[in-house]
């Protein structure tokens, strides 16, 4: 497993890890198996989806402000309820097969480290498993 940490710039925003997980791939010599990044927070998530047009990141982020306001009657008394909220429809991981040492995804595919309570340092973990 390796650890690497991410300093976000916004409150919201999606950073496109991709090239640091496949460094991690790189580095591990597996050929063939399972890439596992996880996030060690519970105001931020993980996703794939696509990294070729930056609008679908402007897209996404302003749909889960819509789904879950900022502001709202939440209990949560220390303020970042929506980040919580936002992180767990997210997810905290995601899976990705790997073969012939690389990541497989589709051409217009990358994998995104959602902050929704920033700016903040973060750590994310990425474990490979296989041969």
């Amino acid at each position: 497993m390796i650890r690497f940490t991410i300093t976000t710039r916004f409150r919201a925003e999606l950073v496109d890890i991709t090239e640091q997980v496949r460094g991690v791939i790189f580095s591990s010599g597996i050929r063939t198996g399972i890439c596992q990044v996880f996030t060690l927070h519970t105001t931020a998530g993980l996703t794939i989806n696509e990294n070729a047009d930056p609008d679908v990141r402007s897209d996404i982020l302003e749909t889960l402000n819509r789904l879950v306001p900022w502001k709202a009657d939440y209990r949560h008394t220390e303020g970042n309820s929506a980040a919580h909220v936002k992180a767990l429809l997210i997810g905290s991981s995601v899976t990705v097969p790997v073969d012939d040492g690389r990541l497989v995804l589709g051409t217009w595919q990358g994998i995104y480290f959602c902050e929704f309570d920033g700016p903040r340092t973060r750590t994310v973990t990425v474990t490979v498993v296989g041969s």
